[in-house]
């Protein structure tokens, strides 16, 4: 069975920050806006129905608790879920708490303006908030 990797993009654009039992969870390093992405660790998966019948719901799963402690956490205006795959064929959903007065708003996030990496402690904070807020679904990397 081949060990599941994910796309050189992803590993290029996020940080990982923990594990839920379908899905790896990245934090796109861009400080400019919360945004998360679920990876299901899955081989040769693009589209969402690709995956079957237990996968798929537990994704659901994943995506409602993380979509749950991120408006717990951050009250965003809205938050985006979305999953494109454009660039990333590699499946994968982005989850990203808006605000009216965010850089991009109220147009989408992609290409609109280039990232602000996060500073090493930002992350830090970042991770330990999710844990501490995610505890009994989330492991560590």
């Amino acid at each position: 069975m081949p060990i599941f990797q994910p796309h050189p993009q992803l590993l290029k654009d996020t940080v990982p920050l923990g594990r839920f039992t379908l899905c790896q969870l990245l934090l796109m390093n861009d400080s400019q806006y919360p945004w998360f992405i679920l990876l299901p660790e899955r081989e040769n998966i693009r589209e969402l129905y690709e995956l079957d019948d237990a996968d798929r719901q537990q994704l659901w799963e994943e995506s409602a608790q993380l979509s749950r402690t991120l408006t717990e956490l951050f009250k965003p205006d809205k938050l985006n879920i979305a999953a494109l795959g454009n660039q990333v064929p590699q499946l994968h959903v982005h989850h990203i708490a808006r605000y009216s007065h965010d850089p991009a708003w109220p147009a989408p996030v992609w290409g609109k303006l280039p990232p602000k990496p996060y500073y090493s402690a930002e992350i830090y904070k970042l991770k330990s908030l999710l844990i501490n807020n995610m505890q009994s679904l989330l492991g560590t990397l």
